[in-house]
């Protein structure tokens, strides 16, 4: 299974019958593909459609309906269209659930940084910093290492989006809580050992005896 496949199908499972919930660029796009069966959530995009569905089939694209990232989307029935202040007033007010997001780095105090790296230009920000705060559940979906590197830290080196913000953090190597005394490893991908996820991971992981083995329905 791809990498980006696997944990997209795993963080769907961490979604609540009757969620808002608002998926980042990238990666966490792909989870609206992987929405357990007899779970219905509703899917907000923060340039303003309340109600969004699965990506568009090849062929079957409307380019006026687009998601935060600019890639072609379905809708579904009931769906709303608002302006972006509207949709800030959704996130700053508390009415997103879960929000998924990906990072460029994230700490065991619950920091994540996922705009900028030093020395390089960017368009900047966009929602994030109002979702990660807004939202009641900070998901980071992401890789676990870029090239070969930790993304997983006791303190990040970028700048931050936001401050003790994540809940959790869940990367093809396991799932992962963030807890007043640091990162508590909750599962592991099938065939890994603790070793192999402590040694990609530059914080020190908490394993609680309870730990789970990473389960992926097809």
């Amino acid at each position: 299974m791809d990498t980006k496949e696997f944990i997209a199908k795993r963080v769907a499972q961490e979604l609540k019958d009757g969620d808002v919930v608002n998926l980042g660029i990238g990666l966490p796009t792909l989870v609206a593909n992987y929405v357990p069966e007899g779970i219905e959530i509703t899917l907000q995009a923060e340039h303003g459609i309340l109600g969004t569905g699965p990506a568009a089939k090849p062929g079957e694209e409307d380019y006026e309906l687009i998601n935060a990232g600019g890639f072609p989307i379905t809708v579904l029935p009931g769906a709303s269209f608002f302006d972006s202040a509207t949709s800030f007033a959704i996130i700053r007010g508390g009415h997103v659930d879960v929000t998924i997001l990906g990072a460029l780095q994230v700490d065991a105090k619950g920091n994540l940084a996922n705009w900028m790296v030093p020395g390089k230009r960017v368009p900047g920000m966009g929602g994030a910093m109002d979702l990660v705060v807004g939202a009641k559940k900070v998901i980071v979906a992401m890789e676990h290492t870029v090239k070969g590197e930790p993304k997983i830290f006791e303190s990040c080196t970028y700048p931050l989006t936001a401050v003790g913000v994540v809940n959790q953090i869940i990367t093809e190597m396991g799932v992962m809580d963030i807890t007043a005394d640091g990162i508590v490893l909750a599962e592991i991908a099938p065939g890994l050992t603790v070793d192999d996820v402590q040694a990609a991971t530059g914080a020190k992981l908490i394993i609680p005896d309870d730990m789970k083995v990473m389960n992926i329905q097809e």
